[in-house]
């Protein structure tokens, strides 16, 4: 998504205030200036009411408060550097803010969620961050930031592809002509430095480059069809294959019916050493059954896969070093909801639909919070959580699942069965994912089970 488009230099600047209402008011000067049609004297209140209700703090150091008005243009963003750092609410006590990414949105903005979410992994990356804060004025500032925002960041420094790279780049080719492939799929993590594609004859194949890192601005991306960003779980080869292919069959990018041949090798090794090919039918034959669409007709495929990115960071992080075990049912809410009763109090009750959208970076952390309740959580197929804590009593069926699987993958199973939904758990004990859809089970890993997993 490219957002350098809604910045401009007049709108960045070094503040002088060293609170959040001041620093706000400079930063509205500037990006109201020129449209007339703004209504100004609802931006600093609604602000700073947004900031009352939830911060906007994204980490590093960086804010990005944010708000709708009414508006000819979609978006208009301004940026603003502190030197010496703002008090805020929500940073660790010895953290503060350093810059501040304010956001006016067009109330006809559709996809609104998702430019705060493209921001929002942006500028998780702590090096972009550190660039700008350390740039020497405000000029090279603008300069990385477009940059950065504009999907453009000058490629990290090639180095020169190993013969070894060279001779599995050229097998795959022919492995993939061999095997009658649709796609070439190059699993960028292995790498340190850009995964070019050097071998010409990967024009004639759709290529798609699976990494962790965040598509804005991070790698030079041009030389593939797709990007797709999931997270690794490990350091294993081609550890983020079948995450990365329920991602693309949910996209689009790849079709059931497709063979991807796969290039990949350990994580930060620069050194390609695998060559796979799978068939997309057959690996995921038993979860479709007779279904060749996975989704359901109600849920967005960014919604499932920010499910799985927060299921992935439970798992991978938990919290306070602990796993933790969670479950969230997403889809056809009308009929779930009559199979499930509250454990606790609503947490999601009598606030705006737009605030409590997990497509929202603000939300990650607060869905973690609850992920340690009992019960289950309910996401409309749009995004908007429902319910936190609701025990789910399905009908009972005829299922078998793996040994080691108890009470929490059991009620995932059913509720898939009962009701037109994905349902996808994290076990405490593993921190094993597991997708459900018509009560057929999808490891997204492979850890081995405890005696007590839930």
């Amino acid at each position: 998504m490219r957002l350098d488009r809604y910045f401009s230099r007049k709108r960045a600047l070094e503040l002088e205030s060293d609170t959040l209402e001041g620093c706000l008011k400079e930063l509205l000067k500037v990006s109201t200036s020129q449209f007339k049609d703004l209504e100004r004297k609802k931006l600093l209140p609604g602000l700073i009411a947004r900031e009352n209700t939830m911060t906007t703090y994204l980490g590093h150091g960086v804010a990005l408060p944010h708000i709708r008005v009414k508006m000819n243009r979609r978006y208009i963003f301004a940026v603003g550097r502190s030197e010496a750092g703002i008090e805020y609410e929500g940073p660790k006590e010895t953290e503060k803010v350093r810059l501040i990414l304010l956001l006016l949105a067009g109330d006809n903005a559709k996809d609104y969620l998702n430019v705060l979410a493209a921001v929002a992994r942006l500028v998780k990356d702590k090096s972009f961050i550190d660039g700008l804060v350390e740039a020497p004025d405000i000029e090279e500032l603008y300069d990385r930031l477009i940059a950065g925002f504009g999907g453009i960041l000058a490629p990290a420094k090639k180095t020169r592809q190993s013969s070894i790279n060279k001779l599995i780049f050229r097998q795959a080719v022919q492995v993939a002509k061999g095997t009658h492939c649709d796609s070439i799929a190059v699993f960028g993590d292995t790498m340190l430095t850009n995964p070019l594609l050097t071998h010409d004859s990967f024009q004639k194949f759709k290529t798609v480059l699976i990494t962790r890192r965040a598509k804005e601005g991070d790698f030079d991306d041009s030389t593939f069809s797709h990007v797709i960003q999931v997270r690794s779980f490990s350091r294993g080869r081609l550890s983020q294959a079948r995450s990365a292919f329920l991602v693309g069959l949910t996209r689009g990018v790849f079709s059931i019916n497709e063979k991807i041949c796969c290039i990949g090798g350990i994580p930060d090794t620069d050194q390609f050493d695998t060559i796979m090919v799978v068939d997309m039918r057959q690996e995921f034959q038993t979860l479709l059954a007779e279904h060749d669409n996975f989704m359901p007709a109600d849920v967005s495929p960014e919604v499932l896969e920010r499910v799985i990115g927060i299921a992935t960071e439970l798992s991978v992080e938990g919290r306070e070093g602990r796993p933790v075990g969670t479950l969230f049912v997403l889809g056809d809410v009308e009929k779930v909801e009559e199979m499930t009763k509250p454990l606790v109090l609503n947490p999601f009750h009598g606030y705006k639909e737009e605030d409590i959208n997990i497509l929202s970076p603000f939300m990650d952390e607060t869905v973690k919070e609850y992920s340690s309740l009992d019960g289950a959580f309910i996401i409309r197929g749009d995004g908007v959580l429902i319910s936190a804590g609701s025990l789910i009593h399905a009908p009972d069926y005829y299922h078998s699942l793996p040994s080691g699987l108890g009470a929490r993958h059991a009620a995932a199973a059913a509720i898939s069965v009962a009701t037109n939904c994905i349902s996808i758990v994290v076990s405490s004990s593993t921190g094993q994912i597991t997708v459900f859809r018509n009560g057929i089970s999808l490891p997204l890993m492979e850890k081995p089970f405890s005696s007590n997993t839930r």
